[in-house]
């Protein structure tokens, strides 16, 4: 059976065009038009997956993400938040109220449609958790080897960490901000230049066979995994 996607939108046309990209895609849907009816929806149908638009009325898509995180019978379902508010902190607190990933209007349905296969693919349980691969760089968590294209990649415990973060959203441009509290932890006083360098040793360990650049720097956004052309 299709996957089921809950769409919470409060713009019955956007709603509309939405569920008809998702369908064309393949997917089912369902939709909910406040923060208080996605919640009662996502108990009783249990969804696949949860796209939920920022401002809602009732509740807000932050609220209706906390909710449903803290609730046993949805805590597991993948969530995307879509929003106009682009800014740094705004992704933050969407991503702390427990989003999975987070776009900024106007999107690109295809985009969209592609972000949610790939969260739908990680939360399936298919794959060993334990192991992480994209572009010909695997990364095992329980051995904490990682190789690139058959190669052993030679890592300090800190670029592990680096990797593990990039390689778990691929093309997500994590903020250093984000990347400080993700690998060196939210109480210890990190400089933000060190994300810089520890990203630079993390490119020299990946590239010392001469493949693709992978490691990608976004100018004054932060870095990602992307096999997409890098932008300095």
């Amino acid at each position: 059976m299709a996957p089921l996607v809950l769409v919470v939108e409060d713009e019955p046309p956007l709603a509309e065009m939405l569920c008809y990209n998702l369908e064309k895609a393949d997917f089912r849907t369902v939709v909910a038009l406040t923060g208080e009816e996605a919640i009662g929806r996502a108990e009783i149908e249990i969804p696949d997956l949860v796209v939920v638009d920022w401002m809602l009325p009732e509740r807000s898509g932050l609220e209706v993400c906390r909710i449903l995180r803290g609730k046993k019978e949805t805590r597991h379902i993948p969530i995307i938040m879509l929003t106009a508010r682009g800014e740094e902190g705004d992704r933050v607190l969407g991503l702390e109220a427990g989003a999975d990933d987070y776009m900024v209007k106007p999107y690109s349905p295809r985009e969209l449609v592609a972000r949610i296969n790939a969260l739908l693919r990680r939360s399936s349980g298919v794959n060993n958790s334990s192991i992480k691969e994209y572009e010909g760089v695997v990364i095992n968590l329980d051995s904490h080897r990682v190789t690139r294209d058959g190669h052993m990649v030679h890592l300090s415990p800190k670029c592990f960490k680096l990797l593990e973060t990039l390689i778990d959203r691929p093309t997500y441009v994590f903020s250093r901000d984000v990347l400080l509290g993700k690998v060196w932890g939210g109480d210890v006083y990190v400089e933000a230049r060190t994300v810089d360098v520890h990203i630079r040793r993390l490119r020299k360990a990946l590239n010392a066979w001469d493949g693709p650049e992978l490691v990608r720097t976004v100018r004054g956004a932060g870095y990602s995994l992307d096999a997409a052309l890098n932008i300095n």
